[in-house]
């Protein structure tokens, strides 16, 4: 597969996604500023939009741990075109990642599809320190 502990965590949690309604099982892993990985997949509901993103769920297990930023994050789709986050995720990851955050897309095997800064997905994002 790779070498890269991130990318193999993106990987591997992306098979335990419960996704009985699309069939489509996103893995998603980030790393904190302590180094910490931080892993999650997406999880389905029977009433649509109470469904958990990957990204939301890695992201979710970083802030019970403790931490507050993020320093890099991979997002694991099965097909063969890049799975990017949707634009909650987007939002979300924006909490706790500064603009130049690279996210990377992977496939299934860990092969990487693209790579993107977080200010690339979300231009011009709001984020913190608007509220200051």
């Amino acid at each position: 597969m790779t070498d890269d502990p991130l990318i193999e965590a993106a990987v591997a949690v992306r098979a335990n996604a419960y996704a009985p309604y699309s069939r489509f099982h996103v893995g998603a892993a980030l790393r904190s500023a302590d180094g910490r990985i931080f892993a999650g997949c997406n999880t389905e509901n029977a009433a649509y939009p109470e469904g958990i993103c990957a990204e939301g769920g890695a992201i979710s297990a970083m802030i019970a741990a403790g931490q507050r930023r993020i320093t890099d994050i991979v997002i694991s789709g099965g097909g063969e075109k890049a799975c990017a986050p949707c634009g909650g995720c987007r939002q979300k990851i924006r909490e706790f990642g500064a603009p130049d955050l690279r996210v990377r897309m992977v496939g299934a095997t860990g092969q990487v599809l693209l790579v993107r800064t977080l200010a690339e997905l979300l231009p011009d994002a709001f984020g913190p320190d608007d509220l200051a």
